[in-house]
């Protein structure tokens, strides 16, 4: 399994707040099978996001737990106006690794109706936006529908594998299953944060998944799809 959305790197944000958490976040990781992690530090107005700083913490923490796992540099981008502007300007600046593959993260307070145009504008730049847990988002919560909106204008979905197991409430788990069965998911992944509570494990999600869809879609949406986004390739056509 591939990790594409997890806060493993030490005190930069909300996620881990040691090396030594970070090592025991990727060593529950590798028990549960996943093979490469995305670290995803939060670009917003709380977290500054420094890409070389960053990538210096990726490198480090890859030399301490070795060939066990991979790692790689993303970001949990803020549909801010600021972070939008910056990423027209510099399209590479924020994505996974050296790829066009932008994670997107709406706020909980405000969806402008812009939001379409926005993402468009990026897709024009060449990059991909995945959104990131709409099935989280209250805003969204009441008004799934408009995430086939963006998904129809190239946008990809990423769910949070814990959701499908209730830990985001009944509403969030509802949600994320309209979504799979509108075929509106494209990728489930952790959203890690801690060593309890919020972890990096995968594979419950991806079994309750098999359980709604079938297993060929929770392995597409666990190894599949985030294999080809972290290097960098168009996601395979399901069967």
């Amino acid at each position: 399994m591939i990790d594409i959305h997890c806060h493993i790197l030490p005190d930069v944000d909300d996620g881990s707040r040691s090396w030594e958490m970070s090592e025991q976040m990727c060593a529950m990781a590798d028990a549960d099978g996943i093979e490469h992690i995305v670290a995803t530090p939060h670009a917003n107005s709380e977290y500054v996001y420094d890409r070389a700083y960053l990538q210096s913490l990726v490198d480090e923490l890859q030399r301490r737990v070795g060939s066990r796992l991979e790692l790689s540099l993303g970001c949990d981008f803020h549909f801010s106006y600021e972070n939008i502007q910056d990423a027209l300007q510099d399209p590479h600046r924020f994505t996974i690794g050296d790829t066009g593959y932008l994670l997107v993260e709406f706020s909980n307070f405000s969806i402008p109706p812009a939001t379409a145009d926005n993402l468009s504008a990026l897709i024009r730049e060449g990059l991909t936006p995945i959104i990131t847990h709409p099935e989280r988002n209250p805003l969204l919560q009441r008004t799934p529908e408009v995430v086939l909106e963006w998904v129809a204008l190239g946008c990809l979905v990423q769910v949070t594998g814990s959701a499908l197991t209730g830990r985001w409430g009944r509403r969030a788990r509802a949600v994320a299953e309209w979504l799979l069965k509108n075929n509106a998911v494209h990728v489930l992944a952790t959203d890690a944060h801690a060593t309890q509570d919020r972890t990096p494990i995968l594979s419950s999600g991806r079994d309750a998944v098999g359980e709604i869809v079938g297993i060929q879609k929770a392995r597409l949406l666990v190894d599949d799809n985030p294999r080809a986004i972290v290097s960098g390739q168009p996601l395979p056509r399901p069967d």
